[in-house]
C-alpha cells in the first residue's frame, strides 16, 4: 500500500482570476500538500463570465500550471447553490474526476459549481474521501451567506424558514424550507467538514450538521519573511498607521471605520496619524452605498488616503509603512485572511467584536475588540491606541505566529488519512491503487 494520497482540491475560483480570501486558501493547500510527501494534488478551479469557454466542453486550457484545471460554469442558481447543467456535470466535471482517480475530493466551495457536484462525485467514485471546507454561512443564509438581516445592519443569530421570508417577503417561508432541505441532504454526501474558526462550527451544528464531522483547520499562509517594523522617523514617534485591508462593501464597516476617523479630536489624532485603505470593488456596490463612502471621505480629508485594490503579492511590502489593521465587519466573519497576514507581520489588530473575528484576536492580548458597529466605540480603542505609548508593543508580543501552507497541509494529510482509516471503501481503494 502506498502512503501517497491522490488529492482533488476544488474551488469556486482561481487566483489567477478571483483573489477572494476562498479562493487563496484553497489554492494554498493545493500547493501545501504538493510540497509534502504524502500526497500529490490537483487543482480544479470554476470560472465564469466573462471568461470565454471553449467550444463545446467546459474545460478550459487558459496556459495555468500543470495540475490546474478551469471549469466553465455559468448556470447556476444562487438560491439553491444549485448548477442546472448537469449534462456538462456528468460529461466534463466527472470527466476530470474519473480520470484523476483521487482518493480525496476536497471542495473548498461550491459557489457557481453547485452541490449537485458532490452528489456526482459519489455516484462516479463511491470509495472516494469527500470533504467540504466552509467560509461562511451560504447554505444557512441566502444574502450572500452574511447572516444579517436585509435593509438594515442587524445581526441574524439563527436561520429559520419564517426568518428568511421577513427578509426576503417575495419567497415564501415554504420555499424556504424546501431550500434547507435540498442543501442539507446534499450536504450529508460528504464524509467530513472543515472549518477555520470554532464560530462557523457551531453554527452549522445549530443548523442541523454533526459536530463530529467537523474538524477545525486553519488557512495556511504562503509568505517567507515578515515585514519589519515601521521605521519611525522619530524614536519617540507613536505608533499611529492603521489600515484596513479587504473589499469594501456594505458588509465590511469602513463607512464605521470613516466616520470614527473623521470624529477623533484633532489634539488626539495630530498630524502624523492616518488611516490608509487598501481595497476595491467599490464600483460595483449600490449607488447609495458609493456615495455614503463618498461622503465619509470627503468628511475625514487627509486624515485617510485611498490605495485602492492590491494584490495579495504585495501585503509584505505594503505593511510596512502599517502599525495597526483594522477590520470593521459588520457581519461574523469567519477567519479573514487579514487576521493571518496581520500576524504574520506583527501587527496587532483592531476588530469588531463578533463572529471568527473576536476568536481569533484576544482583546488586550495581540489586540483590541470594539462594539460591532459602534464608530463611538472605534473611537474609543483608536484613542487608546495613540495615546498609550506602550500598548502598541505590548500587543505585538502577544502575537502567535499563525500556521504557513506545510502545516497546513499537514493537518489536512492528517485528517485525510484519518478519514480513510475509518473507511473500508477509500481503503481497499488505496491499496488497489498502490
Amino acid at each position: 500500500m502506498t502512503d501517497r494520497m491522490r488529492v482533488l482540491v476544488v474551488s469556486h475560483g482561481h487566483p489567477s482570476f478571483s483573489l477572494g480570501g476562498g479562493e487563496i486558501a484553497s489554492y494554498n493547500l493545493h500547493k501545501g500538500l504538493n510540497g509534502t510527501d504524502g500526497a500529490e494534488s490537483r487543482f480544479l478551479a470554476r470560472v465564469g463570465h466573462p471568461v470565454v469557454r471553449h467550444g463545446g466542453t467546459a474545460l478550459l486550457s487558459l496556459r495555468q500550471k500543470d495540475g490546474e484545471i478551469l471549469y466553465h460554469a455559468d448556470d447556476y442558481d444562487d438560491f439553491l447553490l444549485s448548477n442546472h447543467n448537469t449534462e456538462e456535470l456528468e460529461r466534463d466535471f466527472l470527466r476530470v474526476v474519473r480520470e484523476l482517480k483521487p482518493h480525496v475530493v476536497h471542495f473548498h466551495h461550491f459557489i457557481g459549481l453547485g452541490l449537485e457536484c458532490l452528489y456526482a462525485v459519489r455516484q462516479a467514485l463511491p470509495e472516494v474521501i469527500i470533504v467540504v471546507t466552509f467560509h461562511e454561512f451560504l447554505s444557512i443564509c441566502h444574502h450572500h451567506g452574511q447572516m444579517v438581516k436585509t435593509g438594515s445592519t442587524k445581526l441574524c443569530h439563527r436561520s429559520s424558514p419564517a426568518d428568511c421570508n421577513a427578509c426576503f417577503p417575495a419567497i415564501p417561508p415554504a420555499r424556504f424550507l424546501r431550500r434547507e432541505y435540498f442543501i442539507r441532504s446534499l450536504l450529508q454526501v460528504a464524509d467530513h467538514f472543515v472549518s477555520p474558526s470554532q464560530f462557523l462550527v457551531d453554527r452549522y451544528v445549530d443548523w442541523g450538521l454533526s459536530r463530529d464531522q467537523f474538524t477545525v483547520i486553519e488557512n495556511g499562509l504562503d509568505i517567507v519573511e515578515p515585514a519589519p517594523a515601521r521605521a519611525l522617523p522619530d524614536p519617540q514617534g507613536r505608533r499611529s498607521r492603521f489600515a484596513y485591508f479587504g473589499q469594501i462593501t456594505a458588509f465590511k464597516g469602513v463607512d464605521v471605520l470613516l466616520d470614527a476617523v473623521a470624529r477623533i479630536p484633532d489634539a488626539v489624532w495630530g498630524d502624523d496619524a492616518q488611516l490608509m485603505i487598501f481595497g476595491g470593488n467599490l464600483e460595483r456596490q449600490p449607488k447609495a452605498f458609493q456615495d455614503k463612502i463618498a461622503t465619509l471621505l470627503e468628511r475625514a480629508g487627509s486624515r485617510v488616503r485611498f490605495y485602492g485594490a492590491y494584490q495579495n503579492s504585495e501585503m509584505p511590502r505594503l505593511m510596512k509603512s502599517v502599525d495597526w489593521t483594522i477590520i470593521p465587519s459588520i457581519w461574523w466573519e469567519n477567519s479573514p485572511i487579514v487576521i493571518q497576514e496581520s500576524f504574520f507581520h506583527g501587527r496587532p489588530m483592531i476588530c469588531s467584536n463578533v463572529g471568527g473575528m473576536a476568536e481569533k484576536i484576544t482583546d488586550g492580548i495581540d489586540g483590541l475588540h470594539f462594539r460591532v458597529g459602534s464608530s463611538e466605540d472605534l473611537i474609543d480603542r483608536m484613542v487608546e491606541a495613540l495615546t498609550d505609548p506602550t500598548l502598541w508593543g505590548r500587543l505585538r508580543d502577544g502575537i502567535r505566529r499563525p500556521i504557513d501552507i506545510d502545516a497546513c497541509a499537514s493537518l489536512h494529510l492528517d485528517l485525510y488519512r484519518d478519514l480513510a482509516s475509518r473507511s473500508p471503501l477509500a481503503l481497499s481503494a488505496t491499496a488497489r491503487s498502490a
